[in-house]
Protein backbone atom coordinates (compact mmCIF):
# COMPACT_ATOMS: atom_id res chain seq x y z
CA UNK A 1 0.00 0.00 0.00
CA UNK A 2 1.01 3.47 -0.64
CA UNK A 3 1.33 5.78 2.25
CA UNK A 4 -1.96 7.73 0.99
CA UNK A 5 -3.72 4.15 1.17
CA UNK A 6 -2.51 3.37 4.70
CA UNK A 7 -3.27 6.88 5.76
CA UNK A 8 -6.86 7.01 4.05
CA UNK A 9 -7.35 2.85 5.70
CA UNK A 10 -6.29 3.71 8.83
CA UNK A 11 -9.06 6.75 9.38
CA UNK A 12 -11.62 5.08 7.64
CA UNK A 13 -11.02 2.32 10.53
CA UNK A 14 -10.72 4.77 13.52
CA UNK A 15 -13.20 6.61 12.37
CA UNK A 16 -15.40 2.85 12.67
CA UNK A 17 -13.80 2.55 15.99
CA UNK A 18 -12.17 -0.33 14.38
CA UNK A 19 -8.96 -0.17 16.65
CA UNK A 20 -7.41 -3.63 16.83
CA UNK A 21 -7.95 -3.85 12.21
CA UNK A 22 -6.03 -0.63 12.89
CA UNK A 23 -3.21 -2.01 14.77
CA UNK A 24 -2.82 -4.60 11.41
CA UNK A 25 -1.62 -1.62 9.66
CA UNK A 26 1.58 -1.88 11.50
CA UNK A 27 4.91 -3.50 10.94
CA UNK A 28 5.55 -5.92 13.68
CA UNK A 29 8.58 -3.92 14.91
CA UNK A 30 7.25 -0.54 15.12
CA UNK A 31 7.92 1.95 17.37
CA UNK A 32 4.96 3.82 19.21
CA UNK A 33 6.40 7.30 20.73
CA UNK A 34 4.17 9.52 23.49
CA UNK A 35 5.12 12.72 24.92
CA UNK A 36 7.94 12.54 27.05
CA UNK A 37 7.61 11.66 30.82
CA UNK A 38 4.43 9.64 29.60
CA UNK A 39 4.47 5.75 31.02
CA UNK A 40 5.55 3.43 28.21
CA UNK A 41 7.03 6.41 26.22
CA UNK A 42 8.68 4.57 23.88
CA UNK A 43 7.24 0.88 22.83
CA UNK A 44 8.09 -0.93 20.42
CA UNK A 45 7.12 -4.39 18.39
CA UNK A 46 3.09 -4.43 17.59
CA UNK A 47 2.42 -7.14 20.79
CA UNK A 48 3.40 -4.69 22.92
CA UNK A 49 1.26 -1.06 21.35
CA UNK A 50 -1.34 -3.59 21.74
CA UNK A 51 -0.94 -4.00 25.16
CA UNK A 52 -0.41 -0.58 25.72
CA UNK A 53 -3.91 0.06 24.00
CA UNK A 54 -5.80 -2.64 26.04
CA UNK A 55 -4.35 -0.35 28.83
CA UNK A 56 -5.15 3.09 27.50
CA UNK A 57 -8.65 1.59 27.00
CA UNK A 58 -9.23 -0.26 29.92
CA UNK A 59 -8.46 3.33 31.72
CA UNK A 60 -11.81 4.82 29.93
CA UNK A 61 -14.83 5.15 32.07
CA UNK A 62 -16.41 6.81 29.26
CA UNK A 63 -16.27 7.95 26.01
CA UNK A 64 -18.54 11.38 25.39
CA UNK A 65 -17.33 11.76 21.96
CA UNK A 66 -14.20 13.16 19.61
CA UNK A 67 -13.47 13.36 16.16
CA UNK A 68 -10.98 12.35 13.49
CA UNK A 69 -9.43 14.88 11.06
CA UNK A 70 -8.26 13.82 7.72
CA UNK A 71 -5.05 12.52 7.11
CA UNK A 72 -2.12 14.96 5.56
CA UNK A 73 0.12 12.83 3.23
CA UNK A 74 4.10 14.26 3.08
CA UNK A 75 6.08 11.25 1.31
CA UNK A 76 6.54 8.37 3.76
CA UNK A 77 4.91 10.48 6.74
CA UNK A 78 1.21 11.49 7.59
CA UNK A 79 -0.33 13.37 10.19
CA UNK A 80 -3.93 13.15 11.19
CA UNK A 81 -5.53 15.39 14.17
CA UNK A 82 -7.42 13.43 17.03
CA UNK A 83 -9.77 15.03 19.49
CA UNK A 84 -11.53 12.60 22.41
CA UNK A 85 -13.41 13.53 24.90
CA UNK A 86 -13.30 10.92 27.51
CA UNK A 87 -13.70 10.36 31.34
CA UNK A 88 -10.68 8.07 33.09
CA UNK A 89 -11.50 6.06 35.66
CA UNK A 90 -9.79 8.19 38.49
CA UNK A 91 -8.59 11.31 36.60
CA UNK A 92 -12.49 12.72 35.44
CA UNK A 93 -12.97 13.89 32.32
CA UNK A 94 -10.75 15.65 29.62
CA UNK A 95 -11.32 16.62 26.16
CA UNK A 96 -7.83 15.29 24.66
CA UNK A 97 -6.12 17.27 21.21
CA UNK A 98 -3.56 15.51 19.60
CA UNK A 99 -1.69 15.08 16.57
CA UNK A 100 -0.24 11.56 15.39
CA UNK A 101 2.30 11.60 13.13
CA UNK A 102 2.89 8.01 11.26
CA UNK A 103 6.01 6.99 9.03
CA UNK A 104 5.42 4.14 6.46
CA UNK A 105 7.59 2.00 5.47
CA UNK A 106 6.84 -1.12 2.88
CA UNK A 107 2.95 -0.39 3.37
CA UNK A 108 3.35 -0.36 6.94
CA UNK A 109 3.66 1.81 9.76
CA UNK A 110 6.70 1.77 11.33
CA UNK A 111 6.47 4.58 13.27
CA UNK A 112 3.63 6.48 15.63
CA UNK A 113 4.21 9.25 17.18
CA UNK A 114 1.55 10.99 19.05
CA UNK A 115 1.82 15.16 20.34
CA UNK A 116 -0.27 16.71 23.21
CA UNK A 117 -0.47 18.11 26.48
CA UNK A 118 0.64 15.51 28.83
CA UNK A 119 -0.45 18.08 31.58
CA UNK A 120 -3.62 16.67 31.52
CA UNK A 121 -2.46 13.22 32.83
CA UNK A 122 -0.74 15.20 35.75
CA UNK A 123 2.98 14.97 33.63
Amino acid sequence: MTTQEVADKLVNLCREGKHQEAYGLYAKDAWSIEMPGVPNEKTQGIDNILKGYETWANSIEEMHGGSIGDPVVAGNHFTVPMISDVTFKGMGRCKMEELCVYEVENGKIKKAQFFYDPSMFGG
